[in-house]
């Protein structure tokens, strides 16, 4: 058997293996690039509420609490709490907070919801899991580089490397060029 012939069926089987993981890696790089239009992780909802004021900022925390959880109507458990100043409060929930000034009678609720899907390919993609993931992770860095490099190989003649190839892998290896002069 040539070695054409082997190029073409590890190419075909590897890339066969890594569309799960290109897909994951595609998924989450698209999230993650535009990090500073949305949150990639998490849908974050803003709402604000107003209340009855509460005039008397001499009360303690502990009695400041059930009151604006109540005005914003949040029966969940609060974890914790704290005052910014005198008439300030942001108390804390699972998956929720609200900051309140209670002497104006204005809270703002923030709810946060992950992004399903998309939350867990960023944690594979970012390498959080670290460990045994590093090495899968790059693994799959030599399998991409071994099908970009057997891929030049696949076809014969014009259309392949020989042809309109080797043009298409210059463009390709240009363009990076060209964004690092712009952007350095």
């Amino acid at each position: 058997m040539n070695w054409r012939k082997w190029n073409n069926i590890l190419h075909r089987d590897i890339g066969y293996l890594s569309v799960g993981l290109i897909v994951v890696y595609s998924v989450s790089g698209i999230a993650v690039n535009h990090v500073s239009d949305w949150n990639p992780n998490y849908v974050i909802t803003k709402l604000t509420v107003k209340f009855n004021s509460i005039t008397d900022t001499t009360l303690a925390t502990e009695q400041i609490v059930p009151i604006i959880t109540k005005a914003v109507n949040i029966e969940d458990s609060v974890q914790s709490s704290f005052r910014s100043s005198k008439s300030k409060i942001k108390i804390f929930f699972e998956g929720k907070s609200v900051t309140a000034d209670f002497l104006k009678g204005e809270a703002e609720v923030e709810i946060i919801k992950p992004r399903y899907g998309i939350k867990e390919t960023n944690f594979l993609h970012l390498n959080n899991p670290k460990k045994l993931w590093t090495y899968v992770a790059d693994i799959f860095a030599v399998a991409l580089i071994f099908l970009a490099v057997s891929g030049l190989f696949v076809l014969k003649g014009k259309k392949g490397f020989e042809g309109r190839g080797k043009w298409l892998m210059l463009l390709g290896f240009l363009i990076p060029i060209i964004f690092l002069i712009i952007y350095l």
